[in-house]
């Protein structure tokens, strides 16, 4: 079992808007009656995890952040799942745990809108439904919890890489595919902020590596030979970040470029042991699924609704506050460094 208590650097992130990098709420999804009532069965605290895909560690993780919420208040954690994460996969799941009556439901969704059915017949059914990582429409849930806002997703590279260089020198950006939403997002973001807030790092290209290992990997090469006095490189895609870690690793370069970006530890875990990379981030899976165990108990027993402006206590997390949309922001991306990563497995 995880030890959740971990290090947060505090990085001043600005929080403004729901996150671009899990699912965005979309509309179109079909609208059930009124699932989200007044208070709730506050005896029934038995919570139901339901992640894209069993088996998955990145779902492991912040499965077991729940387990750990849910013995921490005397309830009864279960998790059931698909094997593989298609749009219709959870539909069936959903219905079994309304039959089984469960007090609340906690889902990442495959898709936005293909369980809206399912998820407001469990609503009207009595089960308290909250979605975590990826959402659905508003009008499918009760709550959901975001794991970082695009603005800080975007700001937290910028500092990074700041850190790492001195606020000064050239750097570029190894993104994923030319045409993908959040990434030119964050990219957008990031490209202002390095020209508010750090005058002395020019950015010099972007370059897609299309979420492909070896074309990341070549891409990473051609940056390096095209500007000799490169200083660092932002990826803030998991596929790119760790080919360009591994170009490093083995080239002239190690130690001397700065790379940072979005990763896993699993995948950046040798790189940073090995001095390749100093830092990276992204959110905090164990936290998120704690969060949303703390969140579900308070709609159960009726602490709060789901209306903006309520607050609930979340354990050692400490306190929060549900904003527009019926969301709750779990807070800053978590920066994963030597002196933690060893703690994580995802």
């Amino acid at each position: 079992m995880f030890s959740h208590d971990r290090k947060r650097r505090p990085l001043g992130v600005g929080i403004t808007a729901l996150a671009v990098g899990a699912a965005l709420a979309l509309s179109g999804c079909a609208t059930g009656g009124g699932g989200a009532t007044d208070g709730g069965d506050g005896d029934n605290l038995a919570i139901t995890f339901l992640p894209k895909n069993l088996g998955n560690p990145y779902f492991d993780t912040s499965n077991a952040g729940g387990e750990e919420a849910i013995e921490e208040f005397g309830g009864t954690y279960s998790e059931v799942g698909p094997s593989e994460a298609s749009p219709t996969s959870q539909v069936t799941f959903i219905q079994t745990a309304a039959q089984q009556g469960v007090g609340g439901l906690v889902v990442s969704a495959n898709d936005p809108e293909a369980i809206c059915d399912a998820l407001n017949e469990a609503r009207d059914a009595g089960v308290k439904v909250v979605t975590f990582d990826s959402d659905t429409n508003p009008e499918c849930r009760d709550l959901f919890i975001n794991q970082a806002t695009a603005e800080g997703i975007a700001k937290v590279q910028v500092d990074l890489i700041a850190e790492q260089i001195g606020d000064a020198g050239q750097i570029a950006i190894l993104s994923a595919s030319a045409n993908a939403t959040n990434q030119n997002a964050w990219i957008e973001m990031m490209e202002e902020d390095l020209a508010a807030n750090h005058p002395n790092i020019e950015l010099v290209e972007t370059v897609y590596g299309d979420d492909d290992d070896q074309t990341s990997f070549d891409k990473t090469a051609a940056l390096l030979q095209t500007y000799p006095e490169l200083k660092g490189i932002i990826s803030p895609t998991t596929v790119g970040i760790a080919a360009a870690a591994r170009y490093l690793s083995t080239s002239e370069y190690k130690g001397k470029v700065a790379l940072t970006g979005l990763g896993t530890p699993n995948q950046m875990r040798e790189y940073v042991e090995d001095g390749t990379v100093t830092s990276f981030a992204l959110w905090n899976p164990a936290d998120l699924g704690y969060l949303a165990a703390y969140a579900t108990k308070a709609l159960i027993e009726g602490e709060i609704t789901g209306e903006e402006g309520d607050t609930f206590e979340a354990g050692k997390l400490g306190d929060y506050e549900v904003g527009a949309d019926a969301s709750v922001l779990l807070g800053d991306p978590f920066v994963f460094d030597a002196d933690n990563i060893g703690d994580f497995d995802f």
